[in-house]
């Protein structure tokens, strides 16, 4: 289509770019290069850009330039392939961009699926060009791209960034507790601040790390980090690795997950961690020891993603003065925040009607083989597309490697082989996670398991605790109500996993038979219709 043309970047050779016939007055998308480093820009007049770009000795030593154009490209078109191509670019890998990430927004434009359609070929001719090394396929479902820094935000994101750094800029000392549903792009954030904050004159030297209580999530996170430039990956660290030092920031993801002295297995170095902070051995906690290790506290938050009872008390955030920022547009389902309180209304019985998600795959199988067999096959055309199951079976296979964990059907499985970065592994697509392989994660399509710890008994979702095998998520736990609301919030965090559909098998017929009232049986050709709802309302029975 020759979208792409590219000229070599030494002075004596820019007036060929001013020939050029988008080169003086048109808006271009431009990638500056060696073979090491790129910077991404765009411009309406990329002449003098490049002449700009020359006197600064960091773009100087850069050898060739590519400008991006096409006789219907406008300001808006070029905004957004700028910020694609950073996205992308950081993700695939080949370059270490020169970039910053200030600045990349999200904002609606006339035509704007055409260019979104236009970025695809454009990729298509850099890939063709050497200039990419990735296909878009690999590069969005790689860890690089999910958890890029280079994520272009939403207006509503971007005012908690501006408003969080406005406020390290002008107090002493500060707390931020950023709140929003699964999926709202919190991590997103949290990420995003750390480079934006790692390259801000004001903030460059501070000592800043992002704290990551779930193993899985901070491999991963550690593993990004050490392909992104001013980022490092002993930036990403553990609670207890705060402890007895002084930080300017903390920034903490999925910080429900932050630990207290219950049902924990390290008991004697968290003990440590307490004396060391000179806290109470048996009240102290995670939530202490970041307070006391930084002078600005920024905690992304959502209480209703505590899964046990080893996580802080939401009662213990409630006491700490926060600057409170919600942030509340869906980034993950495609379906919308809708979808977010649909489930957690079909968990709490409070849903009165069922409801569609256009596109969205949301069905109820009946047999396990068949769902099994979905994921396969979506993960075939889509990538990352994973089972995830309740804690209602024994994990056996950790002792025994030949033992199966669960059977279910003629099926057996075992759950996931490993801990750290379960979804990226290679048989992972064989195996069932956990929710602690699976929180923080963004899964294209989720086949969800409902276990036998979940019932429906008298008209009501009651918890049976005899099949709850998570012994440390229900050790000391007295009331039932409260172990419910642990489980119910498990299941409402891997059904909130899937980017493009979520499947569901039940293993209670009752509970089963209560979760179709709202979300339809899949049938092989998709020809699937709602189980008979009079006026789309549930009777008073069913509630």
């Amino acid at each position: 289509m020759g979208l792409i043309k590219t000229f070599d970047y030494k002075e004596e050779f820019l007036d060929e770019i001013k020939k050029y016939k988008y080169g003086l007055n048109w808006p271009v998308v431009y990638i500056l290069r060696d073979n090491n480093e790129a910077y991404i820009g765009e411009s309406t007049r990329v002449y003098h850009r490049s002449h700009e770009h020359y006197k600064i000795d960091i773009r100087k030593k850069l050898t060739l330039i590519d400008i991006i154009s096409d006789a219907d490209f406008n300001k808006s078109a070029t905004l957004e392939i700028e910020s694609l191509l950073i996205e992308h670019m950081s993700a695939d890998g080949k370059y270490a961009l020169q970039n910053g990430n200030g600045g990349l927004s999200n904002h609606n434009y006339y035509n704007q699926d055409n260019y979104k359609r236009k970025f695809d070929l454009i990729w298509d001719e850099l890939k063709a060009k050497g200039v990419v090394i990735n296909g878009l396929f690999e590069i969005r479902n790689s860890d690089l791209f999910k958890y890029s820094p280079y994520k272009a935000l939403t207006n509503e994101q971007s005012l908690v960034v501006y408003d969080i750094v406005d406020s390290i800029l002008n107090a002493e000392k500060s707390n931020h507790l950023i709140q929003g549903e699964p999926g709202t792009g919190k991590t997103i954030v949290a990420i995003y601040l750390m480079k934006y904050l790692m390259e801000l004159e004001e903030t460059k030297h501070l000592k800043i790390g992002l704290v990551i209580p779930m193993t899985s999530l901070r491999s991963t996170l550690k593993k990004v980090f050490k392909t992104v430039k001013s980022l490092k990956a002993n930036m990403v660290l553990g609670p207890s690795e705060v402890v007895g030092k002084s930080f300017d920031i903390l920034i903490v993801d999925e910080a429900h997950r932050l630990n207290r002295r219950v049902n924990i297995v390290n008991m004697k170095s968290f003990d440590d961690c307490n004396i060391k902070l000179g806290l109470d051995i048996k009240e102290g906690d995670q939530l202490d020891w970041i307070r006391l290790s930084c002078k600005h506290m920024i905690l992304c938050y959502d209480k209703n993603q505590s899964i046990k009872p080893s996580d802080v008390k939401p009662e213990k955030f409630e006491k700490i003065k926060f600057k409170k920022h919600i942030i509340q547009s869906q980034m993950r389902v495609l379906a919308g925040e809708d979808y977010i309180e649909y489930i957690q209304n079909i968990l709490h019985q409070t849903q009165k009607e069922a409801k569609k998600f256009g596109e969205y795959e949301l069905f109820i199988f009946n047999n396990i083989n068949e769902m099994h067999k979905r994921i396969k096959d979506q993960d075939e055309k889509f990538g990352l597309c994973r089972m995830i199951a309740g804690y209602a079976w024994e994990w056996k296979s950790q002792k025994n490697s030949s033992e199966y964990d669960i059977i279910i059907e003629n099926s057996k499985f075992k759950w996931n082989s490993k801990i750290k970065d379960w979804i990226n592994s290679p048989n992972a697509l064989e195996e069932i996670g956990c929710i602690h392989t699976t929180q923080g994660y963004d899964i294209n399509y989720a086949g969800i398991i409902i276990g036998n710890e979940v019932t429906f008994t008298n008209g009501e979702i009651q918890i049976n605790r005899d099949n709850y095998y998570d012994k440390n998520g229900k050790r000391t736990i007295s009331d039932p109500e409260e172990l419910k609301n642990y489980i119910l919030n498990i299941y409402k965090t891997i059904l909130t996993r899937g980017i493009r559909g979520t499947y569901i098998y039940i293993c209670d017929s009752e509970l089963k038979e209560y979760f179709k009232n709202y979300i339809a049986t899949y049938s092989s050709d998709l020809d699937v219709d709602f189980k008979d709802i009079i006026d789309s309302t549930i009777t008073e029975k069913s509630k």
